[in-house]
């Protein structure tokens, strides 16, 4: 027997006769709804340790075991104690079998000849009510989920800022030390630590840029100014910038770009995409020279970002552009999870793309794809 989709829903019925089962079947089939049928006790709980089910419709009178014994098993099982039972008898009511039914922990009680109508009333009861546990239980997993993220998060942002600001603090009151001594600083080393002041205020800037984007995103208030820009030299002004801060690690980054590439969209939006993925080339490229190209064909422009570090797992080339999300090892390096997902949604504002080619321990590329001017609509 094939399994269920994940949408339908489980019912079994228990009867040694095979002509009640189909009868009853008949009865309650619909559209995402699954039957399962056992003729004895045991065939019965072997499903039920199988599959989930909304509800067990259990004939009274069964040889070798029957409704109520098995009734009595199922509550002494975890998977299926929670299990709805309707008992289905053909005994007249004097016998009183509803009663010993019901302390065996049924929830209904019914004699044949059964009423059609009452049977699908009591069926779909019972159905919807196992589909809305299903939607509360899902709805308590995203809660938490939100709840584990929120806590992760403010961990993540308390942990980030904290570094850059203890670093300002210290070098603040190494200062004041300095300029407090007999010798006061020259004025190559207090630059020297402006600059490094400098550094960790843009990092600090750049980690609350990235959750105000991400509040913007979310209520769809990221604006883009598009206008017509030259990709080429924006190519040229990034890894300018970006290579002032490799070159104290000792990374070179090169470009590979033609005179021009004319191109309309937001310049802003476009360098925050292209930095971050330079950025993320020096902070996972395991020291390594980062290699920069700025292309056109095929009526798109392409830029590509390439390291030779650490690379990515393929489970995690597509998780990594959603929010807070990290590649495996990289606790050690700084920063919330949040750019490659903000690079994405500003890429995909401008009807372009943004993909990964990796494999670990062969480095990265990360490539950017804009539609070319005119060739937007197609």
């Amino acid at each position: 027997m094939s399994p269920a989709p994940s949408s339908d829903v489980n019912v079994l019925l228990v009867d040694d006769l095979q002509e009640n089962l189909v009868a009853l079947e008949a009865l309650i089939r619909q559209p995402g709804r699954r039957i399962f049928q056992a003729r004895s006790g045991d065939e019965a709980l072997s499903l039920m340790l199988e599959h989930p089910f909304a509800l067990a419709i259990l004939d009274v009178q069964m040889p070798a075991m029957n409704g109520f014994e098995l009734a009595e098993l199922m509550r002494g099982t975890e998977r299926t104690r929670n299990i709805p039972i309707v008992f289905v008898s053909a005994a007249g009511r004097e016998l009183n079998y509803a009663f010993r039914g019901y302390e065996t922990g049924a929830v209904d009680f019914l004699y044949k000849p059964l009423d059609p109508m009452a049977v699908r009333s009591k069926v779909n009861v019972f159905v919807d009510l196992f589909r809305q546990r299903l939607e509360l239980q899902t709805i308590q997993a995203q809660l938490e989920r939100a709840v584990t993220m929120r806590d992760d998060f403010m961990s993540m942002v308390s942990h980030e800022l904290r570094n850059p600001l203890n670093s300002v603090y210290l070098q603040a009151q190494l200062r004041r030390k300095m300029m407090s001594g007999p010798t006061p600083p020259d004025r190559a080393t207090m630059l020297r630590m402006v600059e490094r002041d400098e550094r960790q205020i843009r990092s600090m800037i750049r980690l609350l840029d990235d959750m105000l984007d991400v509040s913007r995103l979310r209520t769809g208030r990221l604006a883009m100014d598009p206008k017509p820009f030259d990709l080429a030299e924006l190519g040229r002004r990034v890894v300018e910038a970006i290579s002032e801060q490799a070159a104290p690690a000792g990374i070179a980054v090169t470009l590979e770009a033609p005179a021009e590439l004319l191109l309309e969209g937001d310049e802003f939006r476009i360098e925050q995409v292209i930095t971050n993925l330079l950025t993320n080339a020096l902070r996972y490229g395991d020291g390594k020279p980062v290699a920069v190209t700025v292309s056109a064909g095929e009526g798109r422009a392409l830029v590509s970002v390439k390291d030779q570090g650490m690379g990515i797992a393929p489970a995690d080339q597509e998780r990594i552009f959603r929010q807070f999300e990290r590649t495996e090892g990289s606790a050690a390096v700084p920063g919330l999870g949040l750019g490659l997902y903000i690079a994405r949604q500003i890429v995909e504002a401008h009807r372009g793309r943004l993909e990964v080619v990796s494999e670990l321990g062969q480095g990265s590329e990360f490539i950017l794809y804009l539609p070319l001017p005119g060739a937007a609509a197609a």
